[in-house]
């Protein structure tokens, strides 16, 4: 198996006709959506995390929360294409120095999506491994940890976003990009299901509740028919405001530009107003600094729902209240510890506390 980064077309061809399976690690925008390959990949992606500002502020978004760098909207939106592994080569940001925690964090934001992180070094942690230095050897040890922690759960890739809120948009728009309208509704803890335009069907809104129609003018009339009978089917269906456009990716950019995020700021409000405070299948207490993915097995008879920490500290006294009816609930973490939890009665479904949340975590919910 060869991997190759970078766009040209010819490195398919030529290693495509000696037989040798390749994965192509391009840009996002011309990454194989729905193409059917085992594994799709990409060089480009941001460095997950609380970026720090000027003395010690952190930079906020327009949700108003503490901004996590993340690429699990990005990631989200490819994987919403079918059942291709995804892989993001993103390294870290140079000259810089990056902990451990940093580190742990970068697997776990892709890993809660199904995706692959591509392991990559500072280049000072790197020359600190050639020496055998006790504190990077330890670093690594962690690294291997996780990955193994995730590598002992493959069935956890075969699940899917589950959920009462669909987000139809163009992939290869808004869904390339981080810090879109994915990625806000993320730190809100709102599990959401992206659709890409190409495969809005009836089907792919089943258990939906809600729907939010980034670029209607984007959509063929067939397309605009199927949010029309979700709505008359007592969905509610937020469109995007007459002449919105959806942002797409702009030469190599990967993030909104200013003027962008602004304007995407006007839709995030009416997409906030319509959520609301209400359960759209899982709400989380006391997690300013995670982010979270909560998927279901195909069959329904179980669900997950993954937490990833990217503060330099545990959190305590995590809470999750939960619609479906899965009354047996297990944390599974990455020090290999399976405890049962006390599942409770909630006004809506049920509920369970989390006593601590290092790197992250995982609440198997089943029946």
């Amino acid at each position: 198996m060869l991997a190759i980064s970078g766009d040209p077309a010819e490195d398919l061809v030529l290693t495509g006709e000696a037989g040798l399976p390749t994965i192509h690690l391009t840009s996002r925008r011309k990454m194989q959506l729905g193409s059917g390959d085992p594994i799709i990949g990409t060089v480009q992606g941001v460095w997950p995390g609380i970026a720090p500002e000027e003395a010690g502020a952190h930079k906020a978004g327009p949700t108003s929360s503490v901004w996590i760098d993340t690429n699990t909207g990005f990631l989200r939106a490819v994987r919403a294409w079918g059942g291709s592994t995804v892989w993001i080569a993103n390294t870290p940001p140079e000259k810089t120095v990056i902990t451990t925690a940093r580190y742990l964090q970068a697997i776990a934001d892709a890993a809660i999506i199904g995706a692959r992180w591509v392991i990559a070094f500072d280049g000072g942690l790197a020359a600190r491994l050639g020496r055998r230095e006790e504190a990077a050897v330890g670093t690594w040890k962690r690294m291997g940890a996780l990955l193994a922690y995730f590598e002992r759960h493959p069935e956890w890739r075969t699940m899917r976003e589950a959920g009462q809120l669909a987000i139809v948009q163009d992939p290869a728009k808004g869904g390339l990009l981080s810090g879109g309208i994915l990625d806000m509704i993320a730190t809100k803890h709102t599990p959401v299901r992206p659709v890409p335009k190409e495969r809005l069907t009836p089907q792919a809104l089943t258990g939906a509740t809600m729907a939010v129609n980034i670029d209607g003018d984007a959509l063929s009339a067939e397309q605009k028919d199927v949010l029309r009978g979700f709505a008359r089917g007592g969905g509610t269906l937020l469109n995007g405001p007459p002449g919105w456009k959806d942002p797409a990716p702009s030469g190599s950019a990967i993030t909104l530009e200013k003027a962008e995020l602004e304007r995407l700021g006007d839709m995030w409000r009416d997409v906030n107003g319509m959520i609301g405070r209400r359960n759209l299948g899982v709400r989380l207490f006391n997690v300013a600094s995670m982010l979270s993915n909560y998927v279901s097995a195909p069959d329904g008879k179980s669900a997950l729902v993954q937490l990833v920490n990217y503060s330099d500290y545990p959190v305590d006294n995590v809470t999750l209240h939960y619609l479906a009816e899965l009354p047996r609930a297990t944390l599974i973490t990455p020090e290999g510890a399976e405890k049962k939890l006390e599942v409770y009665k909630t006004e809506d479904g049920w509920g369970v506390d989390i006593d601590r949340v290092s790197t992250c975590a995982a609440i198997k919910l089943e029946q």
